[in-house]
């Protein structure tokens, strides 16, 4: 048997890199990612769908914990999907738009079942647990956010705390652990991001061909490119929200280019980064921007791929822990 090659030393600050990040969210738990100071909107499951989806956009946020008040427990996460899913179902069966400003928020897992997707958010974790655990269970349930449950002492009863995102976890890592600079290995040669299969649209394609995209491909994001494979923007699942913010479910009828210009004016752009980017200067733009996903481009600026904070946040916990760490 050869022997094993050495390691080079860029690969050793990689896994020492890792095993930093791995240390610190072991030690730390989802409570110290909270801010000092902080507002949380939960929803009553009786509440109109109308409703809900005025206070998210009233608010500036794009998911709820919600509450059902007839058994006094957590009852899951409303998200952006979840009204996507309700477009699809109403897509599907046109006489039901009549019923749709009637709508309420229990009744959201009979329509996504009745369409064959991914039901309502449910998985939650307690804050004190490490946040470790919590990135971990974010991972096995493919959720991209994830409430923080306790038990009040003295009920016994569930009470939620707050609701913690990937974006927040990689920004607290990024602000916290300085050995993310140690991660200088190029994309290129690391089993990170999407390169095949990738769903893309133009800005003449309507964007209810965008939403099966999302709803078929459980995505929250689709790649805009022009006949030359150049992207030239990105249609996020939030978008759908913005369209329909004014229950007028007409603007659903527009094509890409003429919903995108509904965007709000601070609507920070997308991030694109190449296949020479490393994990230390992503870092970086994380602990600066608010970055949902990265389209990775070539030096024409053509779709090459996209890297998404779940394919971050499994890279971190997971790279060099062993095939059957990985997740499937």
């Amino acid at each position: 048997m050869p022997p094993s090659k050495p390691e080079s030393a860029i690969d050793r600050d990689q896994r020492i890199g890792l095993q930093r990040i791995r240390d610190f969210l072991k030690v730390r738990t989802s409570y110290d990612v909270l801010p000092l100071s902080f507002r949380l909107i939960i929803f009553d499951t009786s509440l109109l769908v109308k409703k809900s989806l005025a206070i998210l956009v009233q608010n500036g946020i794009v998911s709820a914990p919600l509450w059902d008040s007839k058994t006094s427990t957590f009852a899951g996460l409303l998200t952006t999907s979840d009204y996507i899913n309700l477009i699809q179902y109403y897509w599907q069966n046109p006489d039901a738009v009549k019923r749709i400003d009637q709508f309420k928020l229990n009744s959201l897992r009979d329509i996504e079942k009745a369409i064959g997707v991914s039901q309502l958010e449910t998985a939650s974790i307690h804050p004190l647990q490490p946040l470790y655990k919590a990135c971990r269970h974010m991972l096995e349930t493919r959720a991209r956010r994830i409430p923080l449950v306790d038990i009040d002492d003295e009920t016994g009863r569930a009470m939620v705390v707050s609701v913690v995102t990937q974006y927040r976890i990689l920004k607290f890592v990024a602000v916290n652990v300085h050995e993310t600079q140690l991660l200088r290995k190029p994309l290129r040669h690391l089993n990170l991001g999407t390169y095949q299969n990738l769903e893309t649209a133009s800005m003449e394609t309507p964007v209810f061909d965008v939403i099966h995209q999302l709803v078929n491909f459980n995505i929250s994001s689709v790649p805009i490119v022009n006949s030359d494979k150049v992207v030239t923007n990105v249609f996020e699942a939030v978008d759908v929200i913005t369209l329909i913010k004014g229950a007028n479910y007409d603007e659903l009828n527009l094509n890409v280019g003429e919903a995108l210009q509904k965007r709000p004016e601070d609507f920070p752009g997308i991030y694109t980064c190449s296949m020479d980017d490393r994990l230390d200067t992503i870092f970086d733009t994380i602990r600066k921007s608010r970055v949902h996903r990265l389209v990775i481009i070539n030096e024409n600026s053509q779709l090459v791929g996209i890297l998404t904070l779940s394919d971050i946040l499994e890279y971190i916990l997971l790279e060099g822990e062993g095939d059957d760490s990985r997740m499937s």
